[in-house]
């Protein structure tokens, strides 16, 4: 799979560990993964901030593992996100996860389905 970013110079600049877009050529397999949200296999929702964002991160991992793909594979990443205030931390966490992959990206401040999750995460990938 060819695999290419772009940051149009004539436009906004990403500030962090993302493309503002990502073109796919010759791509074999595209995977959907739903939002995914912060608990545990056995329904465990951890406290804070920062310990529901690295669950959301294993369960994305897990998702992309039963369908034979790794996060190398990500090409977009969409964050919703239930308080602006975890802005930071979610990028530090993301950046975590994601090292120096620079998928195509978007966060919204949004009310989240259930009112104990402070983030879900959906990803888009491909081989």
């Amino acid at each position: 799979m060819k695999r290419e970013a772009f940051n149009a110079k004539n436009a906004p600049q990403p500030r962090g560990g993302y493309s503002q877009a990502v073109r796919l050529e010759d791509f074999q397999r595209l995977l959907l993964v739903s939002g995914q949200i912060p608990a545990s296999s056995d329904d465990v929702v951890p406290a804070g901030f920062e310990a529901q964002a690295r669950q959301v991160w294993l369960n994305v991992d897990a998702q992309l593992k039963a369908a034979g793909m790794t996060k190398a594979d990500i090409v977009k990443v969409t964050t919703y996100l239930a308080d602006r205030h975890h802005t930071s931390a979610n990028r530090e966490i993301r950046s975590e996860y994601l090292g120096s992959l620079a998928p195509a990206m978007t966060v919204v401040i949004a009310g989240i389905f259930d009112g104990a999750w402070l983030l879900e995460v959906e990803v888009v990938a491909a081989q």
